[in-house]
């Protein structure tokens, strides 16, 4: 007999998506996320385009429908350890990571005042910090704090023990292994920025003036570490000029062989987010090629027709910090004009691919995947990938995608 319950692995858009989708027929659905959160990468974000809202838009409206809905069961801090069975019937070992905040918790921050521990802020990609314990950003899901057991003193500290008044800190908590049984699997485990310290011809991760795309998307987010103002990692500065080198990474051999499909509209946004806050500042965009598929080609045309954005085709060769001041060194070939040039910037921002998270990390299941760890197949198993797991998408056909899995999901159960 077919089990009717559903497992998606990743919380993040596209596996929130197909998550409701199954539970709001009838069936009940199992989200397992490894962050303390769901939301995934679409919370990182502070636009959507090509309408430019804010991602707590359809976030919040899909937390609700979670919170309404009893059917939708959720993990965070979650991982799947195997997979056992077949179609219609898997049993699904989850390892659960303790968070150290129980439910009694109401974010009112007093342990974050008295927590004498800093770390790296990872949500934000080390661009800012937070306490030992935190909250994983304003709009979390669930809304509780954690504990960063890599870092907190534990017991020989407990302050926040102390200034907890409604007891919903538990430094004692142990991880736990639960088994749940589902008739089918969705796999959202969505994408990680490419490795950017990889590209040391572009000075990824050695010069700090040179930032990623979702780095900068961080510094534009109003809760973000610098309160939405874009500025210069190395001295806090408004940056005057500001180039963007797309495909960085991407389309190359020696890293991803692929178009990652967002990076140049990710690009023509963040102009956006510069020209709000920078009317002055000047924008060169190295390209090459512009890819602005269907109805995002009029964003395109509106960001060309900015007198202050210069797109130049062209690849980027090297870029360096200049000796002499925190600027930095683009050299670059501009196709059309037959020249390679140098040129200083006051900020550079590397348009970095999408790879599947599962690319290194295997999945404690079978599914065939592809040379650069897209999900290709799975289906006659009732294993179907969903989103940034399959191929690299917006936001838009992620979530298209996760309907479209959720659908087979349950043609799978009802068999």
């Amino acid at each position: 007999m077919s089990n009717n319950s559903i497992l998606v692995i990743g919380g993040g858009f596209s596996g929130i998506t197909a998550a409701l989708e199954a539970a709001e027929v009838g069936h009940e659905v199992f989200i397992v996320e490894k962050m303390p959160y769901l939301g995934g990468r679409v919370a990182q974000l502070k636009h959507y385009f090509p309408k430019l809202c804010p991602p707590t838009c359809g976030l919040e409206i899909n937390f609700q429908r979670i919170k309404n809905n009893p059917r939708v069961k959720y993990f965070t801090m979650a991982e799947v350890v195997s997979v056992s069975g077949g179609p219609g019937s898997y049993d699904v070992k989850i390892k659960i990571k303790p968070r150290y905040v129980n439910n009694n918790c109401t974010a009112c921050d007093k342990c974050v005042d008295v927590c004498p521990v800093e770390r790296d802020s990872a949500y934000d990609f080390n661009l800012g910090k937070t306490k030992a314990i935190y909250r994983p950003h304003l709009m979390s899901f669930p809304m509780r704090y954690v504990i960063d057991e890599q870092v907190c003193e534990g017991t020989s500290c407990s302050k926040c023990v102390e200034a907890c008044e409604y007891q919903a800190i538990d430094l004692e908590e142990k991880e736990k292994e639960i088994t749940i049984s589902v008739g089918s699997v969705m796999v959202a485990t969505g994408w990680e920025p490419y490795d950017v310290s990889k590209l040391t011809n572009l000075g990824g991760g050695q010069i700090p003036n040179v930032i990623t795309n979702m780095q900068l998307e961080r510094l534009a987010a109003p809760a973000g570490p610098t309160d939405g103002k874009i500025q210069r990692p190395s001295d806090g500065e408004e940056p005057k000029r500001i180039a963007f080198v797309q495909c960085a990474g991407s389309r190359d051999q020696n890293h991803l062989d692929y178009c990652s499909y967002i990076c140049c509209m990710a690009s023509l946004k963040h102009c956006t987010y510069i020209r709000e806050q920078y009317p002055d500042a000047e924008v060169v965009i190295y390209y090459i090629d512009l890819r602005a598929p269907g109805r995002y080609e009029k964003f395109l045309n509106k960001i060309q027709q900015d007198e202050k954005v210069l797109m130049v085709k062209g690849k980027v060769a090297k870029i360096e910090e200049d000796a002499g001041s925190n600027q930095v060194v683009v050299t670059a070939e501009d196709i059309m004009g037959g020249i390679k040039k140098e040129e200083k910037f006051d900020l550079v921002v590397l348009a970095t691919g999408m790879q599947p998270s599962i690319a290194e990390n295997d999945l404690p299941l079978e599914v065939p995947k592809d040379e650069e760890g897209f999900i290709t197949g799975g289906d006659e198993k009732g294993i179907f990938a969903v989103g940034c797991a399959k191929m690299p998408l917006d936001v838009m056909t992620s979530a298209e995608t996760a309907t479209g899995a959720a659908l087979k999901a349950i043609q799978t159960v009802r068999r």
